[in-house]
């Protein structure tokens, strides 16, 4: 049974964010009151979920709406640098007729606003804040599904770090890891291992080992 749809995790996948997003997040948990934290610290919270999660991890309490404003504000000018291949990779896609479906673990919001940035198009945008479990749960690949008509067993998942290979797994989906990508680590199981963007493309015509 071979994969008939592609989602792809952002950060670290489609985007390279290193820089931006976590400068965001440092000066929105300054301009909060909450301690000094460093881009390292920020990207190790990741897995926490979305960005209001995290930021309330480091101020220490809850946020009201308006101040996640301060994020949202700090993100408008972020300018997030597209991997190379990606752009190509969809609009391949996009000529097939295939979803060019995206799934990550920042807000809808956040995620919509960064590929607008990058003027990086796409069908199908799923925040962290859609599901009630974020990665390594299941929910967001098996949502992503649920949206593009397809079986969780005939998807592929694109991600660079443990957390989007571990989801992929959980939700009977075939896990790619992105190679590329800056969390990526080979000792993390994957059904497939890309170098570059464009070797997902393949995974259209082969088989999700069982």
């Amino acid at each position: 049974m071979g994969v008939e749809e592609l989602v792809w995790d952002m950060d670290g996948t489609l985007l390279d964010t290193t820089v931006v997003v976590p400068a965001a997040f440092v000066r929105t948990v300054r301009a909060l009151g909450g301690p000094e934290v460093g881009a390292d610290e920020v990207v190790e919270a990741y897995w926490r979920g979305t960005p209001e999660v995290i930021l309330e991890h480091f101020v220490g309490r809850q946020l009201t709406a308006k101040e996640a404003e301060f994020y949202y504000r700090e993100l408008e000018a972020a300018r997030p640098v597209v991997y190379p291949g990606v752009r190509e990779v969809f609009e391949t896609l996009r000529s097939r007729g295939r979803a060019r479906a995206v799934f990550t673990g920042a807000s809808t919001r956040a995620a919509s606003m960064l590929l607008r940035a990058a003027g990086l198009e796409a069908d199908l945008v799923l925040g962290g804040d859609q599901v009630a479990r974020p990665k390594p749960a299941p929910d967001g690949i098996l949502l992503a599904a649920e949206r593009l008509g397809a079986e969780a067993g005939r998807l592929a998942y694109v991600g660079d770090s443990p957390l989007d290979l571990r989801a992929a797994r959980a939700a009977g989906s075939h896990s790619a890891a992105a190679g590329w990508g800056h969390m990526y680590d080979a000792t993390e199981p994957a059904h497939s291992v890309l170098d570059r963007p464009q070797q997902a493309l393949d995974l259209l015509a082969e088989h999700v080992p069982g």
